[in-house]
């Protein structure tokens, strides 16, 4: 009988397929992520056929080499893979995958939940009146700025940008612009939307920029304290991709110095640290990675990752093998 390592608790129902292929489950009984050292422990004594890992799960040479031999597959329950060195991977002859597609619409929902909850200043009226500062409607208490007709720019037109410009040019009637290594002429002619050839161009003409690029060595620090100043003053930055694509000292600065108007973020650049200077800022909203936290996705999710490894071990292609 096969054994499955799973790092972390998940959705039940990515343990009960698993267990349905006909294989033993072994879940980490500590709910906390593993460090590398730990997790090198668990493969060296567990003679693992797979296992079944998270973002927060750090998948280095280290680490594959203690697999090696054994393990046939890591299946990420996550869709980015940053966290995983697939060169490593493939030098050990070890299979990597990943879940894409089942958090489209809960990510993009949560992006325009934070949009919506910056630009209406929502989390800041919240601490205001539970601070018992209300004392009746004033006509100038707490202005927010519309989405509605506004500019929104996407950076990034893979699957949950895409999703965003859908929501934005249907439900707000914004006007949608983006910027990606590849320019998508059908996309334009379904939504009105403009292509930017540089991010500094989206970034100089939008109302509200939200960030959908892949964490790579040419994204990290994509907005830094140059193109945040390229922004206008009255804009809004959304962040719900990775963290490290936003120079956090940086925005630091800006929000001081009301560079921009208003950021909302979900992720972080030094996860699960928080740059001091974000933290008792009131023209920031910050949510502790949780884009993808709904019941119904974190549960396909779990599926999916057990999907990838019950085709790996049945010497089968995984239906998201990351390549």
């Amino acid at each position: 009988m096969a054994k499955i390592f799973v790092t972390r608790k998940i959705p039940e129902r990515g343990i009960e397929k698993l267990k349905s292929a006909g294989f033993e489950v072994e879940v980490n009984p500590e709910d906390k992520v593993l460090s590398k050292d730990e997790l090198m422990a668990w493969l060296k004594k567990g003679s693992y056929d797979a296992v079944l890992t998270l973002l927060t799960d750090k998948l280095d040479a280290d680490v594959f080499e203690a697999a090696k031999g054994s393990v046939k597959i890591f299946a990420n329950m996550a869709v980015g893979f940053d966290n995983v060195d697939l060169a490593a991977a493939k030098k050990a002859g070890i299979m990597v995958s990943n879940t894409p597609g089942v958090l489209t619409d809960t990510v993009a929902e949560h992006t325009f939940a934070l949009m919506l909850a910056i630009a209406h200043r929502v989390a800041e009226a919240d601490r205001f009146t539970k601070a018992g500062k209300y004392h009746g409607w004033e006509p100038m208490m707490l202005l927010g700025t519309d989405l509605s007709y506004k500019t929104v720019g996407i950076l990034g037109l893979g699957r949950i940008g895409s999703r965003v410009a859908y929501h934005a040019a249907k439900g707000f009637n914004a006007k949608v612009i983006y910027y990606d290594v590849k320019r998508n002429e059908e996309f334009e002619k379904e939504f009105g939307a403009m292509f930017c050839e540089t991010p500094e161009l989206l970034l100089a003409q939008s109302d509200f920029v939200s960030i959908h690029v892949p964490l790579l060595p040419t994204t990290r620090h994509l907005i830094d304290a140059n193109r945040l100043k390229m922004m206008k003053p009255s804009a809004y930055l959304i962040n719900t991709s990775r963290g490290p694509i936003v120079d956090e000292k940086a925005l630091v600065e800006a929000l001081k110095n009301n560079v921009i108007k208003g950021v909302a973020i979900d992720v972080f650049e030094n996860e699960p640290a928080i740059e001091p200077g974000l933290i008792g800022l009131e023209n920031i909203i910050l949510t502790p990675h949780i884009a993808s936290a709904t019941e119904e996705t974190r549960s396909k999710m779990a599926e999916l990752a057990a999907e990838n490894i019950i085709a790996a071990l049945f010497n089968q292609a995984p239906p998201n093998l990351v390549k």
